[in-house]
Parts: C-alpha cells; sequence; structure tokens
C-alpha cells in the first residue's frame, strides 16, 4: 500500500494536529521531493501493482491537474501502478485491484476540480464534510460552509463518483444532540457509501487545546461521546451500513481497502512530509514533520547511499520489539 502526504491547507482548522502548513512557498519543492521519494524508495515496496494509493493530508484536493498528473506519472514510471491498455493516464487504473482514494474538503470542488479528478485515475474520494451546520463548521474553524458540505457531495454524485466516503466529528462543544442526528440524516438521504465518524479530540498544540487549557472554551464531554456515538450505530445500521471497524461505516463492498490494510497490519510506505510507513515486520519510518526541511533534503539526494545517510534528519524509524507487536495486534483487533 502506499500513502502519499500532501501537507499544505488553506487554513488551519482548530482540532487537527496533523502535519500541514498554510504557507505554499514550498509547495512546488515539496512537490519535486515526494516524485523523488517515490522513485527512490521503490524498492521497499513488494514488485508490481499496488493494491491501494492514499492521497492525504493537509488537503490533497489543492492539487493542480499538473500536479497529480506528476506524480501519476511517476506512479506509473516506477510500476507502483499499471497503466491503463488504453495509453492514456488520465483514464482510471484497473478499478477491479486498485484502490486510488483522495482526500478533498467541500469548498475545492468546484465543477472545473472535480472533473479533474473524475478524468484522473481516482477512483475513491474521502470528504471532509465534519458537519452539515454552519455553527459547528465556524467552531471547527473549516474553510467550507453547510451549503458546500451538501452540494459537493451532489456534484461528486453527479460526475460519476459511486465510491464516496465523508468524514464527520461528534460530541463537539456546539453539537447538540438534534444536530448530530440530524448529520446522520442528511449523511444517509445523500447517499454516501462511506462514513467516517470520530469524537472531537482535544489535542495539546492545537487552537482548541490551546483554548480549553486557558477556559476559554468547554472541554468535551464523555457522556455526550456516549450517547452520540450509541446513536451512529443506531442509525447507520438501521440504514444498511456495515460497523466494520470501531469508527467505519460502509454499504455493502465499500470498505476502505486501504485503511483496511492498516489495521490488519500489512506492509505500507508513507510518502511526503510527515508520513508514516510500516514493513509489514518490525520496522516503523517516519519522515520529518517540516516542509522546508524536507524539500531541501530531497534536493540534496540522487543515490540510495544519500538517502541512507539522511537517517535522523529527514526520517527516524524504530524496530517493534516482540511485545510491541503483540500489543498493536491487541489493538487493531480491538478496533
Amino acid at each position: 500500500m502506499l500513502y502519499i502526504h500532501i501537507p499544505f491547507c488553506k487554513q488551519a482548522c482548530s482540532y487537527c494536529n496533523f502535519h500541514f502548513s498554510t504557507s505554499m512557498k514550498t509547495r512546488d519543492a515539496v512537490i519535486d521531493g515526494i516524485c523523488k521519494e517515490l522513485e527512490m524508495r521503490r524498492p521497499e515496496l513488494p514488485a508490481g501493482s499496488v493494491p491501494s494509493v492514499y492521497f492525504g493530508g493537509g488537503t490533497p484536493s489543492l492539487l493542480t491537474e499538473v500536479e497529480l498528473g506528476r506524480i501519476f506519472q511517476v506512479l506509473y514510471d516506477n510500476e507502483y501502478l499499471t497503466p491503463p491498455t488504453s495509453g492514456s493516464l488520465n483514464e482510471p487504473t484497473n478499478q477491479q485491484t486498485n484502490e486510488l482514494t483522495l482526500e478533498a474538503n467541500p469548498d475545492d470542488l468546484d465543477e472545473a476540480t472535480i472533473q479533474t479528478l473524475a478524468a484522473s485515475p481516482i477512483n475513491r474520494l474521502s470528504i471532509g464534510i465534519q458537519s452539515f451546520y454552519e455553527e459547528d463548521l465556524r467552531f471547527m474553524n473549516r474553510a467550507h460552509n453547510a451549503t458546500e458540505a451538501r452540494s459537493a457531495i451532489k456534484k461528486v454524485n453527479r460526475a460519476g463518483f459511486d465510491d464516496v466516503s465523508i468524514d464527520l466529528i461528534y460530541g463537539g462543544q456546539t453539537t447538540t444532540d438534534d444536530m448530530w442526528a440530524e448529520n446522520l440524516r442528511i449523511a444517509t438521504d445523500l447517499g454516501v457509501t462511506h462514513i467516517s465518524a470520530y469524537a472531537l479530540t482535544v489535542e495539546p498544540k492545537t487552537a482548541l487545546g490551546v483554548n480549553v487549557a486557558k477556559g476559554k472554551v468547554s472541554n468535551t464531554d464523555d457522556v455526550k461521546f456516549d450517547r452520540h456515538f450509541n446513536k451512529l450505530v443506531d442509525h447507520l445500521t438501521s440504514h444498511g451500513y456495515r460497523h466494520y471497524e470501531v469508527s467505519n461505516f460502509c454499504l455493502p463492498g465499500h470498505e476502505s481497502r486501504h485503511n483496511s490494510g492498516y489495521w490488519s497490519g500489512q506492509v505500507y510506505l508513507g510518502i511526503g512530509p510527515g508520513a508514516h510507513g510500516f514493513d509489514g515486520q518490525r520496522t516503523r519510518k517516519w519522515n520529518v514533520s517540516n516542509n522546508a526541511a524536507y524539500a531541501k533534503a530531497w534536493a540534496e539526494i540522487n543515490t540510495p547511499e544519500d538517502f541512507a545517510a539522511a537517517d535522523g534528519f529527514l526520517y527516524d524509524a524504530e524496530s517493534l520489539t516482540d511485545n510491541d507487536r503483540y500489543n498493536e495486534y491487541i489493538m487493531t483487533g480491538l478496533r
């Protein structure tokens, strides 16, 4: 499996602790680095077409047609994927064996962007809806509004995407029980095939975490989390969704093969600033969470020896003990 981290966002969501930057100064250099890293690290995955590619972030829907095309060209050239038999690199790649997911924000999904994605090899979208209510979206400092949240799903369905996942957040300070119930109703009425729902987590170094620590915002409530989670399970399972992972629900046949691979301990390669990878056995490796440092390092790497010498600066690694592996097996099994 292959994960590609696109570390850029228009603005910072109040709760997010993933690696990203709202500055686009290093954008071209980071894309250059991602392409070079894909070439250099190809031997870390088994030969043959990878079962899944996941563009995460950050905000991958910020990628232009040219940027996305560059990355896919590298994926074909280095045999991560098998090119379409028609010879057109903009056609979907063997959708029966490859799951190609791109995370998108609703405000990015204008008609031109949707058409670009529909004409690309991408065959699955994961849309960061979070809520269909303005109060929630403002509290989370999301870039989109409630109208865009609904219209994005309708537009991608019209464009022919039949594998669409959305993210929803429950238990937040602004989300009442009735609002959460309505969020679920809207989602199922829109017919999305996959829903990932997460409790709003207060992370220490985020804007939300700082405001909670200062007493400017109330903390989250475990009792409320419990109510919302139970409502989530009851509503979605009664509407035909399979609860196949603690936070994930899907209509039959629409499980995320990529995320399921993480939970079952498959080998995956993480590309881009802040990306993590696992060799399927003992070694976890993660890239530096700094766009400028990542771009500068890859500009100077031209050989496998150069890459090996960047250990501890460009990336770090850990070797898992038997106890670590056992604990991970238990934790992922519980999910």
